[in-house]
């Protein structure tokens, strides 16, 4: 552990040149910098992202419901390039006042929806389509459990674990084992969930599944921060198995690639507009 003793002034000032990445881009305040209206294509939904855990969820979730035959859930899914900034333009801020991605319009209905919140962006797709989410009783109530957990244990594992483990400009080994300790805990809170149930909320795939797989089930694979061998993720036996099985799904396959710039050339899609985008891909 290091010697340095970090003492918090009484009054906290923004440093600018504080580092790591994303550091250009972080600040504390709200609104936009600039004024740029968001593009705006033909299909009911536009979605304005990046392939992040927390985008993948929604391109996921829409490749979905096109695969069950719901072409009214076509989308547009425009790039929005977080370490340019772009989530602070005006247009942005207009769907989203927290600046993150993703955000969603829904044009199919009398009256434009913006929604952001990853996790109600599912919600609201879930509904409006009657798919992956139970309308009522028991299997609602576990799949929104399940849901909200991933929302409010993530930011330990992004935030927190891979912060200081893949993109801090320096690495500190408190700060790596108390985020690295708390996910293992919730990895094992999976896998015995798992253990006895095919899915996460029980036996039926919902958006449960879609919300967590991005996080744990990529960490679990070994891509998500390239910590697969320092937090031994092949010991949870019933996330792997688990992950597996949604890596086969062909509307993961898709939804991976959407608004992926990164990686290998056959493996990205900066913007998709149509089914036909995918081909070569996947």
């Amino acid at each position: 552990m290091s010697n340095d003793v970090y003492t918090p002034p009484n009054i906290w000032t923004w440093d600018k040149s504080s580092g790591g990445k994303f550091a250009n881009i972080n600040r504390p305040i709200s609104g936009s910098t600039h004024e740029k209206e968001l593009p705006v294509g033909e299909h009911p939904f536009q979605l304005y992202s990046l392939a992040t855990p927390n985008g993948v969820k929604v391109t996921i979730m829409l490749e979905e419901l096109l695969e069950a035959g719901f072409d009214e859930a076509e989308y547009d899914a425009w790039l929005v390039n977080i370490q340019e900034g772009e989530q602070f333009s005006s247009g942005f801020v207009g769907v989203n006042p927290n600046s993150k991605i993703p955000a969603l319009m829904d044009f199919s209905g009398d009256i434009p929806l913006r929604v952001f919140e990853s996790g109600s962006i599912l919600i609201h797709l879930a509904e409006k389509f009657m798919q992956f989410l139970p309308a009522q009783g028991h299997d609602r109530t576990e799949t929104l459990n399940w849901l909200m957990w991933q929302m409010g244990s993530t930011p330990f594992l992004g935030g927190g674990f891979g912060h200081f483990y893949a993109y801090a400009p320096e690495k500190y080994e408190y700060p790596i084992n108390r985020f690295a300790m708390e996910v293992k805990r919730q990895l094992d809170v999976l896998d015995k969930q798992l253990e006895n149930h095919e899915y996460i909320a029980g036996n039926q795939y919902s958006i449960a599944d879609m919300a967590i797989f991005p996080w744990y089930g990529l960490l679990a694979h070994g891509s998500l921060y390239e910590a697969g061998e320092f937090l031994q993720v092949k010991e949870y036996k019933h996330l792997q198995r688990w992950t597996q099985k949604l890596l086969e799904r062909p509307a993961v396959q898709r939804g991976r690639l959407v608004n992926k710039v990164w990686g290998e050339e056959d493996k990205q899609l900066k913007e998709r507009h149509s089914k036909t985008d995918f081909e070569g891909l996947v």
